[in-house]
């Protein structure tokens, strides 16, 4: 079983607001959500044409929650 530590997603620079997006999960700061970064790779674009459309997005912040994403799903294949 994979478990999350809140000091792990603490140190994520994300926010959920109900107030924000109606509660997307954006980067912290800005009201773009986690999940453009998401779609945009998907899609083709790279990371630096990710923040040329999103300004308000950090490439630093980009790259923790990629580098998030990969250790967890490293750690979940790990448990499967």
């Amino acid at each position: 079983m994979l478990t999350l530590e809140d000091e792990q997603i603490a140190g994520l620079p994300i926010s959920s607001d109900p107030e924000t997006l109606s509660g997307a999960t954006v980067f912290r700061g800005t009201r773009v959500p986690v999940a453009a970064l998401l779609d945009n790779l998907a899609a083709g674009l790279t990371l630096d044409e990710f923040l040329d459309n999103f300004p308000t997005v950090t490439r630093e912040q980009a790259v923790q929650v990629l580098e998030f994403s990969k250790n967890t799903l490293t750690r979940l294949g790990r448990t499967a």
